[in-house]
């Protein structure tokens, strides 16, 4: 029988991607493990494999369109002795019992395509065919799945079908649901809507303008940092940093790295010493994990990377343990790695605390907002001239960074912090002490 392929997830996050590019044509044959296209996720393009071996019987989604849900059918896949007239006189829908994906092959309804088209009017949820995250959101607003019409495949219950339920449209025999859904509600007023029949759109409509729509890179930017803003209890520390003695060793070592090819940036003694400070601080390398805090023993720091639409924060695992040398020439291979959206999920995902450097900007000084789950991020300003006054009194002149520590106050409290910015101003400051 004629198998599907579907859109898979290749990242845990993913909802829906764009078909880049397809690698094969109608009539290819295919092996297990052979790359068949090029998927585009809100961070990366990655190419997608095959599961199994067949023919190629027919593309249902061309190359370049955008918005494709996953799980969504994109191609059918034909075993030995089967045509292309298998499609066409079989089901449509073909069942996917070889599904081309882990994801794909979780999503498959267990009955034919006809009964899959609507979700099954059951009162017992366990069999409502829907997504984990429509079951927690139905969940969450009292929305009874088995009165909701799914429209993803094979009539699966996805996300917006539940958002775009209530309690009282989709049937639910719950009569008290409303009156907390409501009380919930802030009594100020909701941010304006966003889309071209929006309040913003309509009051800029005699306004000469251009409409820019929202990748999936923005629109997971915007959808995470809103949320780290809004749940995340933020508070900030302020530290400034004499730089003169690190510049110093900084020219040093690129003088006796030359011959190998190796300039350190400022960025790469920054790594290091956030690097050091959480193990010598180690109860503030930790992350929020809702019902617990997970303190890690590696130091796996993130650094943010500015990419044309958004940014990574690509991660630099056991930061700790690795040379100057050796974080200078990772770190370039993950911000040219992510410039061309070429990162893989692993090496984006994870970390407890990361660094966003404006400095190289002309940025004196910002607060950075919390990626979660990490417990804290450095916002790290521009190494400026400045008069200071010297530890005997004098007046003198030193290049002076200014540090801001955003801490999540649910994983470390204000004294941790304090002691965690201390030691990266400490480490920036005696670099040869923190390499020993």
């Amino acid at each position: 029988m004629p198998t599907e392929i579907l859109m898979p997830a290749l990242s845990p996050t993913m909802e829906e991607g764009t078909l880049a590019k397809w690698l094969v044509k109608e009539g290819d044959t295919v092996s297990s493990g052979d790359v068949i296209a090029e998927i585009e996720t809100d961070k990366a393009t990655m190419e997608f494999e095959a599961v199994d071996e067949g023919t190629i019987g027919r593309i249902l989604v061309a190359e370049g369109t955008e918005g494709v849900k996953v799980n969504t059918p994109i191609a059918v896949l034909l075993e030995d002795g089967e045509s292309s007239d298998d499609i066409a006189t079989g089901s449509p829908a073909v069942t996917a019992p070889k599904a081309q994906t882990a994801a794909a092959a979780e999503a498959a309804p267990a009955g034919g395509p006809d009964k899959a088209a609507p979700a099954p009017a059951s009162p017992d949820s366990d069999r409502v065919f829907a997504s984990p995250l429509a079951r927690r959101i139905a969940a969450q607003k009292g929305v009874d799945l088995a009165a909701v019409k799914g429209s993803g495949p094979h009539g699966r219950i996805v996300k917006a079908d539940v958002e775009a339920a209530t309690p009282d449209a989709a049937g639910a025999p719950q009569p008290a649901a409303p009156a907390p859904q409501a009380a919930a509600q802030p009594a100020a007023p909701r941010s304006a809507p966003t889309t071209p029949a929006g309040g913003v759109a309509k009051i800029y409509a005699d306004r000469p303008h251009t409409e820019i729509p929202l990748d999936g890179m923005r629109k997971t930017i915007a959808a995470r940092l809103t949320e780290a803003k809004q749940t995340i209890p933020h508070f900030y520390l302020r530290r400034s940093v004499r730089l003169d003695a690190l510049l110093v060793f900084r020219a040093q070592l690129n003088d006796q790295l030359s011959a190998r090819g190796v300039k350190l940036s400022v960025n790469d003694f920054i790594i290091k010493a956030c690097a050091a400070a959480l193990q010598q601080v180690p109860a503030a390398n930790a992350v929020w994990a809702g019902d617990r805090i997970l303190q890690l023993t590696p130091s796996d720091v993130a650094v943010a990377v500015a990419v044309e639409g958004g940014l990574f924060t690509p991660v630099l695992r056991d930061a700790h343990q690795k040379s100057l040398s050796a974080l200078s020439a990772e770190m370039k291979d993950l911000a040219t790695r992510a410039r061309d959206r070429k990162l893989a999920p692993q090496d984006y995902q994870g970390g407890s605390f990361a660094i966003s450097n404006l400095g190289m900007f002309g940025i004196e000084s910002f607060d950075a907002v919390i990626n979660p789950p990490h417990g804290a991020i450095l916002a790290v300003g521009a190494g400026v001239k400045q008069p200071v006054v010297n530890e005997d009194g004098s007046l003198g002149t030193a290049t002076v960074m200014s540090l801001t520590l955003s801490v999540d106050h649910r994983v470390i409290d204000g004294a941790l912090g304090a002691e965690l910015l201390a030691a990266i101003v400490g480490n920036l400051e005696n670099p040869l002490a923190m390499l020993a």
